[in-house]
């Protein structure tokens, strides 16, 4: 199921036309032939390496190639080995910046600062992800859940399809009688550890895990990555998973609708996405931008399981900042934003865009 045009274009409603200064290159000629709507930096020249997130790829993948038709003498090679290895690797010097689907930890953020040396190290919300819950069962469209529902799953307590919880959330549906086979991812993923957020948060009589990057529940069975995951439910009846909606979509995989705090079971779409993420609060301090999300929000059609994935950057004192401030002067743009519109990611609520374009400005 391909997101619906009609919520991204609701959920772009929400972003805010900027007028971003140019930042800080010795290059000050606007990209030849760039259009104005993406054209939101001077061109950096230099060469970028950078990992993590992999539920970000897709939109870094698209920010690169546009960003490269702009100005091509640029290179950023961006892999997405996963949130806690990107994060690893921005600590120990090996990539630029890093993307990652939960802020840097306190443990995490100490080491990134000492790495940084001359500034702290900065979580950007760069990409909205909203979290889907996929499965692949013969015959069940439109499967509803709620959180209590999907802890029980994931913590191995229901095990059918057809246990009267599902049942009494999905009135009418010919749910059969197979075994549920849960997948999780197997690497250290932000993904992973947004959704046992929701969980913990929404469900805690029946999630008694908490959350993390690493799966800490028993059973079920790992795969690693998000296009891992994807494939898993692809190719295997009686499956169920969360993966970040762009992946799902890539795979042409059901989506469930999830009950949110207002009772209601809410479609994943751009625009439904979107009110969760613009009623989060920023938790950082100055031009960091840590952000928490209410994943029991009870805005009215607002879907809860998002996840915001952040760049991971040395505010100061990084021997490459002018070129990782141009490049997400452009990611941090409108046109940036928008670049993502068939891809599955929702855009950033204005107030949020704002902050991140002011954040990324001061990059030095």
């Amino acid at each position: 199921m391909k997101l619906q045009r009609s919520g991204y274009l609701a959920g772009i409603a929400l972003t805010a036309t900027l007028a971003l200064a140019a930042c800080g290159s010795d290059n000050t000629t606007e990209p030849s032939g760039s259009d104005n709507s993406a054209a939101a930096a001077n061109c950096g020249s230099g060469s970028l390496t950078a990992q993590g997130s992999s539920a970000q790829k897709n939109a870094m993948d698209e920010w690169i190639k546009k960003y490269n038709a702009q100005c091509s003498s640029a290179k950023i090679d961006y892999q997405g080995t996963g949130s806690g290895a990107g994060i690893q690797a921005f600590i120990a010097g090996t990539a630029d910046f890093a993307g990652s689907d939960s802020a840097l930890k306190d443990d995490e953020q100490k080491q990134a600062d000492a790495k940084c040396a001359t500034g702290p190290a900065l979580n950007l919300p760069m990409v909205v992800g909203p979290i889907a819950v996929v499965y692949n069962v013969d015959g069940v469209d439109g499967l509803q859940l709620d959180a209590s529902t999907i802890a029980k799953i994931f913590a191995g307590k229901i095990t059918k399809w057809d246990d009267p919880a599902i049942a009494a959330l999905n009135s009418g549906a010919k749910l059969p009688s197979i075994a549920i086979q849960a997948v999780h991812r197997s690497d250290e993923s932000g993904t992973t550890d947004n959704f046992t957020k929701y969980l913990s948060k929404t469900a805690e009589t029946d999630w008694t895990f908490g959350n993390a990057k690493a799966w800490k529940a028993p059973g079920g069975t790992g795969a690693a990555k998000s296009d891992g995951v994807a494939s898993q439910v692809k190719s295997t009846a009686g499956t169920i998973s969360y993966v970040e909606l762009s992946f799902a979509e890539n795979s042409d995989l059901q989506t469930a609708k999830i009950k949110n705090g207002a009772g209601e079971f809410t479609a994943l779409t751009g625009e439904s996405a979107g009110k969760t993420i613009e009623g989060a609060k920023i938790t950082g301090t100055g031009n960091d931008l840590k952000m928490s999300i209410d994943y029991a929000t009870t805005t009215a059609g607002a879907y809860p399981i998002v996840l915001v994935t952040y760049e991971i950057v040395c505010s100061k004192g990084s021997a490459k900042a002018a070129d990782i401030k141009n490049f997400l002067t452009f990611t941090s743009s409108t046109g940036g934003q928008s670049a993502l519109s068939d891809l599955g990611y929702a855009p950033l609520p204005a107030s949020v865009q704002s902050k991140v374009a002011a954040s990324v400005a001061t990059i030095s």
